[in-house]
């Protein structure tokens, strides 16, 4: 299925990235539990909050570790559903799941601080979607597909471009959180605008503009970051990646996947809208009830 078959155990689940989500999510349940009692901290880590921290963890280990990381690298939209994943569905899930007084720990750290500025919404946007759409100009993914030094180096500072993105929607320390409903409602909005010019290059491009995806040869350098065996010889097996690809051709997969990665977009930040404009909505209510008080 899905042409998984030529693929071994490792490359599609990735053992030892596994290995180190696990970790990671052990190490958050220790920090929440015995080190936070032994610490005196008073503020309890909810159940819905480990829920959701160990959503982010799967859901990004699925994206970026799992069978749809491997996926990535022979359809156009896996990718973007890889890229959907990381970058608007795991990153606000694993902010609201770390407690406030960790993140209260880490943003007054020093060297955190003197950065605090990236934090700014508009900043924060422009940095994020401004990353997002470079990294889908042909020539760059080519290039970043093809090194995987960089190509790792640009997803970690992509997913810390994320978390200051989400930051301003989702703040983790309540107190600090000072932006308007108004002025996140219009946050939302120029996330989504900001990203809708890379989505419509890629959507309405005359021809396929990722040679990772249409060129054989270059198809085959690049799977050989996440396929054990020689990629000369996957590459003999199956001719190139029109094998794995469940769509007509290479354009329309590139035009499904712009379509996929702005449809998950516009849903997560439409839920996020709806969510604001009803924390929005309570907070005004309560603010009359107080000044106008109930008549008996």
């Amino acid at each position: 299925m899905l042409g998984l078959e030529y693929f071994s155990f490792a490359d599609v689940w990735s053992p030892l990235f596994l290995a180190l989500m696990l970790i990671l999510t052990a190490l958050y349940f220790v920090m929440v539990g015995p080190l936070a009692y032994s610490a005196g901290i008073a503020e309890k880590t909810t159940p819905g909050q480990k829920i959701m921290f160990v959503c982010g963890m799967f859901i990004l280990y699925m994206a970026q570790g799992g069978p749809i990381s491997l996926l990535g690298h022979t359809m156009f939209t896996f990718h973007m559903i890889s890229m959907a994943l990381s970058y608007i569905a795991a990153p606000p899930l694993l902010m609201r799941g770390i407690p406030s007084w960790v993140w209260r720990k880490v943003l007054d750290y020093p060297l955190i601080k003197s950065f605090s500025f990236l934090g700014k919404p508009i900043v924060a946007a422009l940095i994020f979607n401004g990353l997002f759409s470079i990294y889908h100009i042909p020539l760059v993914h080519d290039y970043v597909m093809l090194n995987f030094t960089v190509h790792r180096l640009y997803y970690i500072i992509l997913f810390i471009a994320s978390l200051l993105m989400w930051g301003s929607l989702v703040h983790p320390v309540p107190e600090r959180d000072r932006e308007s409903s108004l002025a996140k409602i219009g946050f939302i909005f120029l996330n989504m605008v900001l990203l809708t010019p890379a989505c419509g290059l890629i959507i309405f491009a005359p021809e396929p503009l990722f040679a990772t995806y249409s060129d054989p040869n270059v198809w085959a350098t690049a799977m050989g970051y996440c396929y054990s065996g020689d990629p000369q010889i996957l590459l003999q097996s199956v001719g190139g990646p029109s094998y794995f690809n469940l769509l007509p051709n290479a354009q329309q997969d590139q035009q499904v996947g712009g379509v996929i990665m702005k449809m998950i977009q516009e849903l997560i930040f439409g839920v996020m809208l709806a969510y604001v404009f009803f924390q929005w909505y309570k907070k005004e209510r309560s603010e009359e009830e107080e000044i106008i008080p109930n008549v008996s």
